[in-house]
């Protein structure tokens, strides 16, 4: 750049150094998110890695500083960005943004010394950047995190979620741990992008070597803003204090409980990530069946007939990991249990003994063949005539004949009117001993109920503040 090309002043390598950092942002943002515009032989090189970041510096800064004029130190990049991306990349905002920064970042060459003999007689960017437009400077920082991962394991939808806590983007990431003792996590991280560090066995050994390696984050990575630093142990605390202390916002990331919180330091406020996987709601259909087979075993195993609400609501969640209120509500927003068994009288009877506060209750109509009263020998009930077990259905069209008798026989009063799933689930398990949900499972039908029925076309279907209806649809010789 000077006269002299063997002598270049210092503030001339802090400029270059500062666009050599820029382009290497600029790659690792497109492998992240536009990887299809990186050559092949380029896409799968872990740039995040120091080893590779430092050899693309080393080697970008090598070539532009050879430029003696600053049209020719920005033609270095882009030939340099030739080399690695498609040529369809050059035609996109993006890149029109970067060389914009990069030509705002050659500005203070202008000052740098007397001997200085570039060009700056005419802009740079009016032969490579279209001047119709405003472009806007590429983001100015990124955020770092630091994972022990012996205490503290984040999956996938976790680390979206811190993503939407730091203001800026994630582009590093680093974990450390005993690798030997994790099993095949180190698979794991490492195809999530993860820079992985190995440490000998030993209590706090991971936070240690955390706590060495991130308090000279500021100099390896001098656009770093944010850091997350996510470990269970207290004892990173001079860590984030030395972070801050330089300028960076730091987060701390703690497992406490089933959530996750995250401290940030600078404003002292904290947000919470529940680890718990979300459970998915049931139908009231698909609920209203597991209760019935819920009280049913435990009217068999119990040999009584009434049976605590408490119980069943205990044996509920331990099943199905969901409170009976949690179902009612969700579906029913104003409604408690109590109401919804109430309000099924077809299937429910409850009970509740003057002064107690106890809520009992038992099934409208017990199967026979599930309760055996006490010192009397069981009696096996009598089968009913043209009866199917369930386990002799073995096509969804069989399934589908059934149904269909089962609401024809039901609404025979009022042909084509509709019926509700939950009683038409009901009346097949009492003719079938078996829940449709359990016949669909074992015809490999992976489908809810009401999914089955829309799927036929014998079947019309609607939704009602109830929940959903099921009618046999009309042919076309009926409407006539």
């Amino acid at each position: 750049m000077l006269d002299n090309a063997n002598v270049t002043p210092a503030n001339d390598l802090v400029v270059i150094d500062e666009i050599s950092l820029c382009v290497y942002q600029a790659i690792l943002e497109i492998q992240q998110q536009q990887p299809e515009f990186l050559k092949e032989k380029y896409r799968s090189i872990p740039w995040h890695e120091p080893r590779n970041r430092d050899a693309f510096l080393i080697k970008l800064s090598a070539g532009i500083s050879k430029a003696q004029q600053r049209d020719a130190l920005i033609g270095k990049v882009q030939k340099f960005l030739q080399m690695l991306l498609f040529s369809s990349y050059f035609e996109l905002p993006s890149f029109a943004n970067l060389m914009s920064h990069i030509t705002s970042l050659t500005q203070p060459l202008q000052q740098s010394s007397h001997s200085v003999t570039l060009n700056l007689s005419q802009p740079a960017e009016a032969s490579i950047l279209p001047t119709s437009r405003e472009l806007t400077p590429l983001p100015p920082g990124i955020a770092i995190l630091l994972l022990d991962a012996e205490n503290l394991q984040l999956d996938i939808n976790t680390e979206k979620f811190l993503a939407g806590v730091c203001t800026y983007p994630i582009q590093i990431k680093v974990a450390f741990a005993n690798w030997r003792t994790m099993g095949k996590h180190d698979i794991e991280f490492h195809g999530r992008g993860y820079e992985l560090i190995h440490v000998p066995a030993g209590k706090d050994s991971a936070d240690v070597k955390m706590a060495t390696v991130g308090s000279s984050i500021f100099v390896h990575y001098p656009t770093a803003k944010e850091v997350l630093v996510c470990s269970s142990d207290g004892v990173l605390t001079h860590l984030c204090t030395t972070l801050q202390t330089h300028g960076l916002t730091v987060y701390l990331v703690r497992k406490q409980g089933e959530n996750l919180t995250v401290l940030n330091s600078k404003t002292n406020q904290t947000q919470t990530y529940s680890l718990k996987p979300i459970q998915e709601i049931p139908s009231l259909e698909e609920f209203l069946v597991q209760l019935i087979e819920l009280i049913k075993a435990e009217q068999k195993r119990t040999k009584n007939q009434w049976l605590k609400l408490e119980r069943i609501s205990r044996l509920f969640q331990e099943k199905y990991k969901l409170l009976l209120s949690q179902v009612v509500s969700h579906h029913l927003p104003s409604k408690k249990v109590r109401d919804f068994l109430i309000e099924h009288p077809a299937h429910f009877v409850v009970h509740q003994i003057p002064a107690q506060s106890e809520l009992y209750i038992n099934l409208f109509e017990p199967s026979p063949t599930n309760l055996t009263r006490v010192n009397q020998p069981q009696q096996q009930a009598e089968p009913k005539a043209n009866a199917k077990s369930a386990a002799e259905i073995r096509s969804r069209a069989e399934l589908e004949q059934i149904l269909t008798k089962i609401i024809e026989t039901a609404t025979q009063r009022s042909p084509k009117s509709y019926m509700s799933l939950t009683i038409l689930g009901t009346q097949f398990q009492r003719q079938y001993s078996q829940s449709v949900t359990i016949v669909l499972k074992k015809l490999q039908l992976n489908v809810k109920f009401s999914q089955f029925l829309q799927s036929c076309k014998t079947f019309e279907l609607r939704q009602t503040e109830k929940g959903w209806e099921v009618a046999v649809r009309k042919t076309s010789g009926e409407d006539s």
